[in-house]
Parts: structure tokens; sequence; C-alpha cells
């Protein structure tokens, strides 16, 4: 597995990576038919594939370049964040990847996975993240120890 700063650095080939985004500021994220969420500033790493045409390279420009429509989860965080680069393994798989890290904080369930059986979740809290994550879903204040994630 090679970390690759830019796009052109990568395989044209098929495969999976893991993309490392930081946020200088707190993002609401809202899902699809799920309760909005707070990532708070900090490094997240997200898996995912390249299977389509231009494999990885083309998969990472589309996550490194602004002003794209939104039409995957992870567009919400590389719209706003700074993609610092991704580990990318050609021939990879996204859920492998993924599961390789499902002891890092899932800050939110079924982020990149909703088409997934298997993982939680394909986002996760970066170790020494400063903020904790929090959950807008909680019933009221005195429930606020709960809404906390980590």
């Amino acid at each position: 597995m090679i970390f690759c700063v830019s796009a052109d650095d990568a395989p044209s080939a098929p495969g999976a990576y893991v993309l490392a985004v930081e946020l200088a500021s707190s993002v609401t994220v809202a899902l699809p038919g799920k309760p909005a969420t707070i990532l708070g500033p900090g490094g997240y790493l997200y898996c995912g594939s390249a299977r389509g045409p231009g494999g990885l390279r083309a998969r990472l420009r589309r996550h490194m370049r602004r002003g794209k429509a939104v039409r995957w989860h992870i567009d919400r965080l590389t719209e706003v964040g700074a993609v610092l680069g991704a580990w990318v393994l050609p021939g990879g798989d996204e859920c492998e990847l993924a599961a390789a890290l499902s002891e890092l904080p899932t800050p939110i369930a079924g982020f990149g996975s909703s088409d997934c059986a298997h993982c939680r979740s394909h986002l996760f809290q970066q170790p020494g993240a400063a903020t904790p994550v929090i959950d807008l879903h909680a019933q009221d204040s005195k429930d606020a120890d709960n809404r906390l994630t980590r």
C-alpha cells in the first residue's frame, strides 16, 4: 500500500483506498434517512473503492477536486475539509480496509457503507482527533453524556 498526496501519484488500476480528510472546523452531516451528526475538527479516514474507468487515479482526482456535485457520502467532507492524500491498494477491497480500521471510532453508522451488509461504517475518526462527535438525535439535554461518541 502506498500513500498518494496527489491523484496523479495513484495508479489507474481498480482497487481500494483510505482517504485522509482533515476538518478545520465542525461540520454538520445529514445523510438521507439518518439524524444529523456534528463532526468535530480533526482527522477522518474514509475507506472506498474505485472500480470504474480510470480506477484509483480517477476516483482520487474527484475526491481532491472542489466544486463537484455531492454524490457520495464522503463528498460532504471533501467539499469542506482538506484531503491530505490516500493510501491506495490496487486490487484491494474497501470492506477489508474498513475491517482493518474497525477498532477506531465510527462517528456515523452507515457512512459510505449503505450498500454493505457487513461494515458498520466506512468512516473512522483518526486517533488523536481533538473534538468528539456529537449525535444531534439524543432525546434531551439530560442525555448529553450519551450523545458523545468516541
